[in-house]
């Protein structure tokens, strides 16, 4: 039965909270229930990504009341302050200086142990232990604190998360070896508490860096608009604002080469504006009286007064970041292997642990004698083999793609690439490289190309500087030309020997483009003639889009372009495409593939391409891209061929096998070891010698992977 459907009153207000504690699945569940059960609160809902929570509540309760109640549920919570509250950069600063402290611990006190297992007796071997327990003792202290916190927290208010069996395992083998180590027993088990420490931290570190990059991706989006502008008061002087003080009604006047502080409508002025942050198209558009434009993009040729119709949260590009940040929070059910095996399986240990040594009890042998069979199935299960079957596979894929030009930002990337079943490109700087060439030669006499030259070398647009580049690589010389300007949103002029001559718009010009494409312009000089462009499709692209085929992806294009263009494209590659799209349209129907069961991989680069990227099951950018798409993408590929998306699709699908492979061994060893250590068959010395035998197995058969980038 569907849960009923909670309606936000008018008067209720939202607040945003950092909350810390937050683990699993488990813990989503428990808050946002103690939270809906909370009168006053009308609904609760958790961005484990960010950890966040959002609360629509009746305005009678304040911050510091929603703090307690939090509190009281389990979990420690303030409220959000912005970019500058980087909760996921801290937390990752923690967790590497605590992920340090146990790899430090875990090498040095293993070479201890060597000594040991090799044979060292009575004072020297008492020595060794000694020696481990000083290393040891205060780096668990150190480098536990992560699990220590978050299950005493747990405890203390009535409930268990993942780090309560995490924690009690650490300490209860801690407190083994340290008893051994008094008495001066044979073992110590200093070795199996830093290596399992170390191991579950390098994967809470690998999801603290993935969740402070959803962040830094948000951030690195509400960037790009300008800080503030020239606001035209009602005496006619202008005055610098910053873009909080802007209110909607306020002209604005952009400058030539300013970025929009707000989004607005053009009442005088002709310019072109750069639009790229929301279509991701190279080619400027036309502004005139009646344009609607937006916060971020950039008035390239001439003044604009802008009358504001939104400001702050309310423009465009701030709704393409609330886009991302709920994107980041659908990846938040990928909850890393090694935690969904640890909350299950370490409780399992204990228990059996416990009941081996009760049940050795009774059967008379002596409570030293259980005591050591006890160690012994703690040991010989400890999931150093399980921690290690997916992070290092990750790795050596991770460096063989690395030499192919693909840098991989998060592991667990490469487990949805290889579920992908649908590849979305974006169009320009995606399948093309986002630069206009001419369509083929250029159809201009020769005593027309110095003077089309001429006019284009002034011109800083797009379509002038291929036209530029296209005849300096032929020899042409500038031909000299009296009175040229620039006529604001239509192109250049000048006079030539008396006679006029134009660049520009092929309706100024005097011609009509019957494909209405962006990209094309007029040269008016005997008479009026259309030069064509396209945009150049990367190397290797229409071989890549077949190759992703017989890898059973089936390719779409999605484009912010005209129809014409974009159909051009995508007829070159025979793939199926959809046109003028907005950042909510390619997000919406990538939503949409998801609901009916496909897993998308999204190709892009453009800033208008971010929510898309967050939103799919799995991401990939150039190298070229803006930082916002890099932000986004779980995956960047290098240099200019496309050829690197179908190679990450077949490593990664490598990658997993190798990996189910290593999970079948590290529980085949367990099935194995684990009866022989219940009945009294292994020592510990055995269990410790085979758990490393395991794990040596299992990155034996990840090293496999060196060349899974063919």
């Amino acid at each position: 039965m569907n849960a009923p459907v909670r309606l936000v009153p008018a008067d209720s207000v939202s607040s945003l909270f950092s909350v810390s504690g937050l683990r699993c699945a488990g813990c989503i569940a428990k808050l946002e229930k103690g939270l809906a059960d909370t009168p006053g609160v009308l609904t609760a809902r958790v961005n484990f990504t960010t950890k966040r929570v959002e609360i629509h509540h009746d305005p009678a309760l304040d911050d510091d009341q929603l703090c307690d109640i939090i509190s009281k549920i389990g979990f420690t919570a303030h409220p959000f302050l912005g970019e500058k509250d980087g909760e996921a950069k801290r937390e990752s600063r923690e967790l590497l200086k605590c992920l340090g402290v146990a790899a430090f611990a875990a090498m040095n006190v293993m070479l201890l142990s060597v000594a040991v297992w090799s044979g060292a007796d009575g004072a020297q071997r008492d020595f060794f232990h000694w020696v481990s327990a000083l290393i040891a003792l205060p780096a668990i202290a150190y480098a536990g604190r992560p699990f220590f916190k978050s299950a005493w927290s747990a405890l203390k208010h009535g409930r268990t998360n993942m780090d309560v069996p995490i924690s009690i395992g650490v300490l209860l083998a801690t407190a083994i070896s340290l008893h051994e180590t008094i008495i001066g027993g044979p073992h110590a088990y200093f070795d199996g508490a830093t290596s399992l420490l170390f191991f579950l931290l390098a994967g809470r570190v690998l999801d603290s860096i993935m969740r402070a990059r959803a962040q830094d991706s948000v951030a690195a989006l509400l960037r790009q608009t300008a800080p503030g502008g020239m606001i035209i008061r009602t005496d006619g002087q202008t005055e610098w604002r910053l873009a909080s003080e802007m209110r909607a009604g306020d002209h604005m006047l952009v400058a030539a080469g300013d970025r929009l502080a707000a989004d607005g409508v053009v009442m005088t002025g002709d310019s072109n504006v750069d639009r790229a942050l929301v279509t991701g198209e190279s080619a400027p558009e036309a502004a005139s009286p009646g344009t609607k434009v937006l916060a971020g993009t950039i008035n390239l040729d001439a003044p604009l007064e802008v009358k504001i119709t939104a400001v702050g949260d309310d423009t465009v590009i701030s709704g393409i970041a609330r886009l991302m940040e709920a994107a980041s929070g659908h990846k938040s059910r990928y909850i890393r292997i090694a935690d969904r095996a640890a909350r299950l399986y370490a409780p399992a240990v204990h228990l059996l642990a416990l009941l081996s040594f009760i049940g050795w009890l009774l059967m008379g042998v002596g409570l030293h004698q259980a005591t050591l069979i006890a160690i012994a199935v703690l040991i010989i299960t400890c999931p150093c083999a399980l921690g290690l079957a997916v992070p290092v596979a990750q790795v050596v894929a991770s460096g063989s793609l690395m030499r192919r030009g693909v840098l991989i930002k998060d592991g667990s990337a490469l487990e949805r690439l290889a579920e992908a079943d649908r590849v979305l490109f974006d169009k320009t700087g995606t399948l093309t490289l986002g630069r206009p060439v001419p369509d083929g030669p250029l159809p201009l006499d020769p005593a027309e190309k110095p003077v089309a030259l001429a006019l284009s070398r002034a011109s800083r647009h797009p379509l002038s500087r291929a036209i530029t580049v296209q005849l300096e690589s032929e020899g042409i010389v500038p031909a000299h030309i009296d009175a040229m300007e620039e006529q604001s949103g239509l192109g250049m002029e000048g006079l030539v020997d008396g006679r006029r001559v134009r660049l520009g718009r092929p309706d100024w010009v005097g011609i009509t483009d019957d494909n209405g494409s962006s990209l094309a312009t007029g040269f008016a000089m005997e008479q009026p003639k259309l030069l064509r462009f396209t945009d150049a499709l990367r190397p290797g692209a229409v071989e890549a889009v077949v190759r992703l085929q017989t890898q059973g992806l089936e390719p779409l294009m999605l484009s912010g372009d005209r129809l014409a263009a974009a159909g051009a494209i995508a007829g070159r590659l025979s793939m199926d495409f959809r046109a003028e799209l907005s950042p909510s349209d390619k997000y919406a129907l990538i939503e949409k593939l998801q609901k009916q069961g496909h897993k998308v991989l999204m190709v892009g680069d453009g800033l208008n391409d971010g929510p898309a990227l967050k939103a799919a099951h799995v991401s990939m950018a150039p190298a070229s891209a803006s930082d916002v798409g890099q932000a986004a993408a779980d995956l960047i590929f290098l240099g200019d061929p496309l050829e690197p998306v179908p190679v990450a699709v077949a490593a990664a699908r490598r990658t997993m096998r190798v990996i189910r492979q290593n999970i079948m061994l590290a529980v085949g060893y367990n099935i194995i070891a684990v009866p022989l250590g219940v009945l009294g068959y292994v020592t510990p010395l055995v269990a410790a010698i085979a758990m490393s035998g395991s794990s040596i197995i299992v990155v034996s058969n990840a090293l496999r992977l060196r060349n899974a980038a063919r």
